[in-house]
């Protein structure tokens, strides 16, 4: 059974120094969360340290597409949430979307990962108890997110 789309991945609160200059945190520091909330992906699925070192195995980010919706600012608190849109054996293509405390749409982050095993620097097939894990991850299913999927371009008339 798959957790519940909405059910957040991760929480954390917008830190002083990712404040800058115009008062709102920085780009840069959307990304700082999404790598987070990749991590704890990983923890979700049986890859915090221990399983890591158990299977030899990680995950690397290979693509990411961030949009950015609305401001952020010091001390607030945020959410991730994530929808596996699809998976193979080996990688993930997820989309992670970053929320205010009252529910708005900050961000998103498309990413596809790819499963590593360590010792090799290869990709490889994601170990049994991870495979598991990931069929219980919140899926798209038949609404495909409007986030998802987006091209970068200046659109013409």
């Amino acid at each position: 059974m798959s957790a519940s789309p909405d059910e957040p991945l991760f929480h954390t609160r917008v830190e002083d120094a990712w404040v800058d200059y115009n008062g709102h945190m920085n780009d840069a520091e959307y990304a700082r969360v999404f790598s987070l909330a990749v991590e704890a992906l990983m923890d979700r699925i049986g890859l915090d340290e221990a399983g890591r070192a158990e299977h030899g195995y990680t995950i690397y980010t290979l693509e990411t597409h961030l949009c950015y919706r609305q401001q952020a600012h010091r001390g607030e608190g945020l959410s991730v949430t994530l929808t596996l849109l699809d998976s193979d054996a080996k990688r993930l293509h997820v989309l992670f979307t970053l929320n205010n405390v009252d529910g708005d749409v900050l961000a998103t982050s498309e990413q596809m990962l790819m499963g590593i095993d360590v010792a090799s620097g290869r990709p490889a097939p994601f170990p049994a108890p991870v495979a598991a894990e990931l069929m219980t991850l919140p899926t798209a299913g038949d609404a495909w997110p409007s986030a998802a999927g987006r091209r970068i371009g200046i659109r013409r008339d």
